[in-house]
């Protein structure tokens, strides 16, 4: 599989001809759509969803969304689109088969609802837990994208992720709310403490896998 890893949480994963798009936020490019096969989401923050890019593409070249129930709501009149997901389905995406894991957003504070979430393993290789952090314990990882920053994490609890997930290497993902000061400061400290090989990519690197 070839990843191209765009702002903060897509991943573009192209494979045998087939292309998915894995949470096409509003902070990344939405160039990371084109000829998408199949889209997976994570959840239904405007992080992860860019709703308007999304129903753009759609009109251009109609393709299943995967995710969560819940976003039957927030995709309004794209909803038809949507193929619902539970936490420890499997299936296949755009010729790429997926499991779900999870089943809800990390808690932001009390007083925020949580909503539905779901981590995927892609190919039974690269993981995308989205916005929470359940090691999906039964399945060896071998390349993690893990949430660096989010109102909803603490560092410690991410460093304790990543050595509990135990991949064999690590990108990091959901950055797009650091300026280069606590990047340079984070990406130090994932590297030193995550107990892997640690990566930041630079939106639009391509790694194979």
């Amino acid at each position: 599989m070839r990843l191209t890893k765009y702002a903060h949480s897509c991943l573009r994963v192209e494979h045998d001809g087939g292309v998915l798009v894995v949470d096409p936020g509003v902070f990344g490019d939405p160039a990371a759509l084109d000829g998408a096969d199949a889209v997976l989401i994570t959840h239904e923050h405007p992080d992860h969803l860019d709703l308007a890019a999304v129903r753009l593409e759609l009109d251009r070249r109609p393709f299943p969304i995967h995710g969560p129930a819940s976003l039957a709501g927030t995709l309004g009149d794209a909803a038809e689109a949507l193929r619902p997901v539970s936490a420890g389905e499997s299936f296949t995406a755009a010729g790429v088969a997926i499991r779900a894991y999870g089943g809800r957003h990390a808690v932001i504070h009390p007083d925020i609802p949580v909503v539905d979430n779901l981590g995927y393993l892609i190919n039974d290789v690269v993981y995308h837990p989205g916005d929470a952090l359940v090691v999906p314990d039964e399945t060896p990882v071998d390349t993690l994208f893990a949430p660096i920053h989010a109102p909803w994490s603490k560092f410690s609890e991410v460093v304790d992720f990543i050595r509990a997930v135990a991949p064999r290497r690590a990108y990091a993902l959901h950055d797009a709310l650091l300026n280069d000061n606590g990047l340079g400061v984070l990406d130090r400290q994932y590297a030193a403490l995550s107990g892997t090989e640690y990566q930041r990519l630079e939106p639009g690197s391509r790694v194979d896998v």
